[in-house]
């Protein structure tokens, strides 16, 4: 199975994959998303280690339960060969409706079919008002005309 862009990676070939990326996340489907890892892949999660891609599907489905109404914005911070790095931030909020922004930075990489073989993410939460939410798009895909990170300051 192949998963375009392949590496080695241009800036417009990572800055595809990385929009694929949140694009996928942002459907909140484990089984879509953990489809995009390799059958061995492995990742620390904060402090969570998993290998795996029934492992990854698990953890996402266990997080989509917890993190509600999830929205996701990726953007590239550096890439080279088959490694690229990003910085994101999403919001969600819990089952008490306490909203959150969680922001973090990722490592990735790439096989030759284009899955990812490693992740490796660094993630903090914040609490947020609900009126001080910036993602308002309805679920799903990020609209293109949205802003990106770091239109929103973020």
């Amino acid at each position: 199975m192949s998963r375009p862009p392949l590496p080695p990676f241009t800036q417009e070939t990572a800055i595809r994959k990385v929009r694929a990326a949140e694009d996928a996340w942002n459907t909140r489907e484990p089984v879509r998303v953990a489809q995009g890892y390799t059958e061995d892949s492995q990742w620390r999660n904060r402090a969570e280690f998993l290998h795996g891609r029934a492992a990854i599907e698990a953890f996402l489905t266990r997080k989509w339960q917890r993190e509600l109404d999830y929205r996701l914005i990726k953007e590239l911070w550096a890439f080279r060969d088959n490694r690229i790095a990003v910085r994101f931030a999403y919001e969600w909020h819990d089952d008490s409706g306490t909203w959150f922004r969680s922001y973090g930075n990722e490592n990735w990489e790439f096989d030759e079919q284009g899955l990812m073989r490693r992740r490796i993410a660094s993630i903090n939460d914040l609490p947020i008002a609900a009126t001080d939410r910036k993602y308002h798009w309805p679920l799903g895909r990020r609209p293109d005309e949205h802003p990106g990170l770091s239109d929103l300051g973020l």
